[in-house]
This record gives C-alpha cells, structure tokens and sequence, in this order.
C-alpha cells in the first residue's frame, strides 16, 4: 500500500502558532498544545489590558491635575474645578489638562481664575 502525504494547512498553521509563540519560555515555545493555550492566554491579556491602560492613564492624569490645584491653592478640589469647568463649558479633556499643569502651570492658574468667576 502506497503512502499517503498529508496536506500542508496543519503544517502551515502549526509553523504560524511556533511564529507566535517563540518567544515564550520553555515547554510553552516547544510544545504545540501548550503554545496553543499560552497564545489564548496571552491574547486574552492583551485584550484585557489596553482596557486597563486606559484606566491607568487616566488616574495619572486627575492624580497629576489634582496635586497642581492642590498646590496653586486655587480649588479645594479636583472635583470642584472639572465641575466648574463644565459649567462654563470649556471642553478641555483631563490629557490636555494633565499637560498644561506639567507644562505650563500658569497657564492652568488662568484657566482656573476664569471659571471660577
């Protein structure tokens, strides 16, 4: 009986998997059932943590507004000057604001100056 060559999809989709997996370390970069749940893993991971990056950035941004207020003594609050910043309807977001209170603390203290009044 004659030999019957398999396809090249599994091989091709295998080598795809080493590709990805490569860097990993030990049994997971070697092994295809393992490379094959440390990639779910890690693609879940990943998935869930450009979430959590925005997260982050996000509480870095009021952490760093809030201790520039704090310091200028202008607010009592953080929450004070978003609110009032609303109320006036100056539509700055907490990135930008994040980077005039590094940048230019001035700048902030006059923007602060103006909504409060």
């Amino acid at each position: 009986m004659t030999r019957i060559k398999r396809g090249y999809i599994a091989r091709r989709r295998r080598t795809k998997l080493r590709l990805f997996a490569s860097s990993f370390r030990g049994a997971h970069s070697r092994l295809t059932r393992t490379m094959t749940q440390q990639r779910i893993r890690a693609l879940v991971s990943a998935h869930r943590d450009r979430g959590k990056r925005k997260r982050d950035f996000r509480r870095l941004w009021i952490t760093r507004i809030n201790a520039v207020i704090h310091e200028m003594g202008v607010f009592y609050s953080y929450n004070e000057f978003i609110h009032n910043l609303y109320k006036k309807q100056l539509l700055l977001n907490r990135k930008i604001l994040a980077q005039i209170a590094l940048l230019n603390r001035s700048c902030l203290y006059t923007i602060s100056n103006d909504i409060k009044k």
